[in-house]
């Protein structure tokens, strides 16, 4: 038998090297799943792996995207790198929206906003998922609040852009039906994502967007997409008062619009009616219609502040924003840097700012400053937020 000679060799990979390795392979986990459902085949596309006890972050889209074209800016963005690595994500694309969907035959009966809202438990069932944070966009965050307040203990805390609650009025619903006659369904969806101003100055924006709806989206599915977003019921949330028992969001909540939004007056509401205890209204100046797509940084900070107060991440690093808190007890969050930033969305776009010294300052009334000054729980405000 041949002596064999042990040499001590290095490791391959030392510590520092595998916890790369981890991130990376975390990274490249993406597993697609057709989820069957009552109310047909949800398309979902898991990101990571599910940690532990951590909740996974589920997020929805909103009408004239998918999970893709609505978050990938987002969930791409350097700073949100961090993030990704605590917690998975798991993206759901209303039926028929997602790449390559097949169109739906004649006669298909798509499925309301409250039972798209009924397809997420099994969709948690499906991938072994207790609690989730959500992230929703327009339509998208309609149907994770509905859910919400269907399924309080599955709903850790909630991302809520651009959303209204309110079931379309009679006005809204005679503008569409005018508006259908004589425009063509890309130019209805491209007046919901943005507000006069940006239609009218950004061009080029516009294009990409209008090219990607005709292009990339299946026009039947969409259409029955559309619709049933525009037939939602009024949520009918109501913001608590002592001594009696509502129906409202029982988790913590970060509502988000830009302010040349068209979607800024509905979230406004939808803050009136939410536990201000609960609730931060996010309203970001110098922003279009779609902030996860206009400022990926900004939003990326907020929500990482948004999962400390959960409790996750204790340890996360804050670049862009301060905290400090004045002697009466009211928090104050501050931007530094200038306002510079380019996009990377569907088309590439860029817009620089000036005003390097303009900050983003919360003045939030917390509940032991409204005892000291006797002030009712019931008229404290949320914490709002202007960046």
């Amino acid at each position: 038998m041949d002596d064999i000679q042990v040499v001590e060799s290095k490791p391959l990979l030392v510590d520092k090297d595998l916890q790369g390795l981890r991130e990376a392979v975390q990274q490249l986990v993406i597993k697609e799943h057709d989820v069957e459902t009552p109310h047909g085949r949800i398309h979902c596309t898991m990101k990571g792996v599910p940690k532990g006890d951590r909740p996974v972050i589920l997020t929805f889209h909103d009408i004239g995207l998918n999970h893709k074209t609505c978050y990938d800016t987002l969930f791409n963005h350097e700073d949100m790198h961090e993030i990704m690595q605590h917690f998975a994500v798991c993206h759901v694309d209303a039926p028929g929206q997602h790449e390559g969907a097949n169109t739906f035959s004649t006669g298909y009966e798509y499925p309301s906003m409250d039972q798209l809202s009924e397809t997420l438990p099994l969709i948690l069932k499906h991938f072994g998922l207790k609690r989730v944070v959500g992230m929703g966009v327009g339509a998208g965050a309609y149907v994770l609040a509905k859910f919400a307040l269907d399924y309080p203990a599955m709903m850790e805390g909630l991302v809520l852009i651009n959303i209204n609650p309110c079931a379309e009025g009679w006005m809204d619903w005679a503008a569409h039906k005018i508006t259908g006659w004589t425009h063509a369904m890309p130019d209805m969806i491209i007046s919901h994502f943005f507000g006069k101003e940006e239609i009218n100055q950004n061009h080029d924006l516009i294009a990409t967007y209008r090219h990607h709806i005709l292009n990339d989206m299946n026009q039947f599915n969409l259409h029955l997409f559309v619709k049933a977003y525009n037939s939602r019921r009024d949520l009918e949330i109501e913001r608590p008062v002592p001594g009696t028992i509502v129906r409202t969001l029982k988790c913590p909540s970060l509502l988000v619009v830009g302010d040349s939004s068209p979607a800024v007056d509905a979230v406004v509401e939808c803050n009136t009616k939410l536990d201000p205890t609960k609730t931060t209204l996010l309203k970001m100046a110098d922003c279009g219609g779609l902030p996860q797509v206009d400022q990926p940084a900004k939003l990326t900070e907020a929500f990482k502040y948004f999962i400390q107060g959960m409790g996750h991440m204790p340890a996360a690093s804050m670049t862009r924003l301060v905290r400090s808190r004045t002697a009466s007890g009211s928090s104050v969050h501050s931007f530094d840097g200038n306002r510079s930033r380019s996009h990377t969305g569907e088309g590439s776009r860029s817009r620089s700012h000036t005003g390097d010294h303009q900050r983003m300052r919360t003045q939030s009334q917390s509940a032991d400053a409204a005892n000291n000054s006797n002030v009712e729980p019931a008229v404290l405000k949320s914490t709002e937020v202007s960046c």
